[in-house]
């Protein structure tokens, strides 16, 4: 059990810490001019076409390798990880308490639709104004690795995904970092190397395969990272918006929990 957890209702401060949202703020706005600033955006582009054949470069060589790698960039994989994102919030003094991971998972979900609205309108804008889209280095690097090359019968049956078009920011990298940003306030002990290692390991396959860009996911999805958390956890939004989740499925979950089994489920019961 976490014992060092905070009660149920200190889990989110209901108020505004200006401090801490103008050091995300600050931080994402340095992060992002980094990268279109030339004389800087020039060590990004080294950054990335050197990271890029590191981790490309041994799937032309070690089958076994590239399997791993492809197995990890197929949509089914995509789904499991998402499931043990939320499995290790959910579960039960792993990270949170019972009375505890209810609340923590509409703060998840909360800052996800945040981020979302973020991503979708804003960014999304003005990605297209400045022409900040690109495609993927697996389609731009010569003598790139390809996985559904190796591997062509499992893109259609299995999804496999290894280019795209269109891969400033990183999406799955926003996620995961607003998982991760989250869950480091409190996890401790083995909760936090598990919650370092998902992160780790879930920002790989796409850097591997090529289907993004190091500075898609260590500038666009920490960009919309930090300035969703910023908004979304130093001020009431995620306090708030938790409140009235809570308050909108209390009688569902009242109703759930009158269930046997479900009723052992702390997310249902509460306890």
């Amino acid at each position: 059990m976490n014992s060092t957890s905070p009660n149920t209702k200190e889990l989110f401060d209901a108020s505004w810490r200006w401090r801490e949202l103008i050091i995300c703020n600050v931080v994402a706005a340095l992060l992002l001019s980094s990268w279109v600033w030339q004389p800087t955006r020039q060590l990004w582009d080294t950054f990335d076409l050197q990271l890029f054949h590191w981790l490309n470069a041994p799937l032309a060589t070690h089958l076994i390798w590239a399997k791993i790698w492809a197995i990890g960039n197929m949509r089914p994989v995509d789904a499991g990880v998402g499931l043990i994102m939320l499995i290790t919030i959910i579960k039960s003094d792993f990270i949170f308490t019972g009375s505890q991971v209810r609340r923590a998972l509409y703060a998840f979900l909360a800052l996800l639709v945040l981020m979302l609205l973020i991503r979708m309108t804003l960014f999304s804008e003005a990605v297209k104004l400045m022409a900040w889209q690109r495609s993927s280095p697996s389609l731009n690097v010569e003598g790139a690795v390809r996985l559904t090359s190796l591997f062509p019968d499992w893109e259609q049956k299995w999804y496999l995904k290894d280019s795209s078009k269109q891969c400033f920011p990183g999406d799955h990298a926003s996620v995961l970092f607003i998982w991760t940003a989250l869950l480091l306030f409190f996890a401790r002990g083995k909760a936090l190397f598990f919650v370092w290692l998902i992160t780790v390991l879930y920002l790989l396959p796409r850097l591997i395969a090529g289907a993004h860009w190091g500075s898609d996911v260590f500038v666009g999805g920490l960009f919309l990272s930090l300035i969703a958390f910023g908004w979304g956890f130093y001020t009431p939004y995620v306090a708030k918006a938790q409140d009235l989740l809570e308050y909108s499925t209390a009688p569902m979950m009242h109703t759930l929990a009158k269930w046997p089994i479900l009723r052992n489920i702390s997310f249902i019961s509460g306890h």
